[in-house]
């Protein structure tokens, strides 16, 4: 098989793979062989069953302290553009965009410290408030470390008082590449690789279930990809608390920008069939429809996904950059989407627990 026939025996045998053998699915030239090997893994785990969820995004505030160099959201105090919404404000905005059957708000932004970690937490505790039924899934590990050092409390408590008020999974972001030598060149100026996975490690022994993401397509090598995956599984191992693991399509400054300013299909593809095959005991690898598009989306659930994401209502972060997709995907759409490619949807809660089966 292309070169890869050991690795194949191994995945048909159950077998762990190793970070070679995942450098080597990156280097092998028959694409289609990889995709089959994911497929036959996730169809192991998930059947021919994708999931989605009706969820929305919301991003409180664009203000951050850091200056990532791959982000073009965020902005400095003051700047223009610059935007702190305060709870109510959150609110107004959440009532503006409400449609019946969302279950989740998906809350990420920039690490403002112009506010206290007060501010964060009535965010929180606003939004239960007003709506108890929906899920709460707010602030990444990096924002909460963030949030640890700006409040002088340590992580477990920080993550106590957002439990408090209602928070009940994270999202995977800040993750980027967990790799310090990626993290210093791209000036990736919050949570190390070691605080980004002791946020989810304590969240996970507090009882809450998390999420992780990869950002590909920059200045990583093809061993930090292999590396941030088992950094991923070996904390699963540990603590069994991630959901999914996302690999996110770094997006070009401009949606004007040229098609090689980004990741190609097979690259897209590959990725999300290394991960499932290296990421070996999450149980759902989610094609992000946002970054890579709703075709290749359809394509990757044969490439090892189980996941497409959600319907977001409206996504900024990545559009701030130069997703070229539409800013959110209705559950019609997502439906259509997915027995376009011949599988099963589910609408699911954030801990995919089924709603309905389509």
């Amino acid at each position: 098989m292309s070169g890869i026939a050991d690795i194949a025996e191994k995945v048909e045998r159950g077998e762990r793979l190793t970070l070679e053998d995942g450098i080597r699915l990156y280097q092998c030239e028959d694409l289609l062989a990889v995709g089959r090997l994911a497929n036959l893994v996730n169809e192991r785990i998930n059947q021919r069953k994708v999931y989605f969820i009706q969820n929305m995004y919301i991003n409180p505030t664009n203000v951050c302290e850091a200056h990532c160099r791959f982000c073009h959201f965020r902005r400095d105090p003051g700047a223009e553009g610059a935007y702190t919404m305060s709870p109510e404000e959150v609110l107004a905005y959440v009532r503006e965009r409400w449609t019946p059957g969302i279950r989740e708000f998906h809350i990420v932004g920039g690490h403002n410290h112009t506010v206290p970690f007060e501010y964060y937490v009535d965010v929180v505790r606003a939004l239960k408030e007003h709506y108890p039924d929906v899920t709460i899934k707010a602030y990444t590990a990096a924002e909460v470390d963030f949030f640890h050092r700006l409040s002088g409390l340590s992580v477990e408590q920080v993550l106590r008082r957002l439990m408090d008020a209602g928070v009940e999974s994270l999202p995977g972001g800040g993750a980027e590449i967990l790799s310090e030598r990626y993290r210093q060149k791209m000036a990736v100026e919050k949570a190390s690789v070691q605080q980004w996975l002791e946020v989810h490690r304590i969240a996970h022994r507090l009882g809450m279930k998390t999420h992780a993401t990869m950002l590909y397509g920059s200045i990583e090598t093809v061993e930090e990809r292999v590396q941030h995956m088992i950094y991923i599984r070996e904390l699963q191992d540990e603590t069994q608390g991630f959901l999914a693991f996302i690999p996110l399509a770094v997006q070009p400054r401009f949606k004007t920008s040229s098609i090689k300013k980004r990741t190609s299909a097979d690259d897209d593809l590959r990725t999300i069939a290394v991960s499932r095959l290296i990421v070996d005991n999450v149980p759902h690898i989610k094609a992000y429809w946002i970054n890579i598009g709703t075709k290749l989306t359809q394509l990757a659930l044969y490439f090892g996904s189980s996941d497409v994401h959600g319907t977001l209502v409206e996504e900024r972060i990545s559009h701030a950059g130069g997703a070229l997709t539409e800013q959110s995907l209705t559950r019609d759409e997502l439906v259509w989407l997915i027995k376009g490619a011949g599988r099963v949807p589910v609408e699911r809660d954030t801990f995919y627990q089924p709603i309905r089966i389509y």
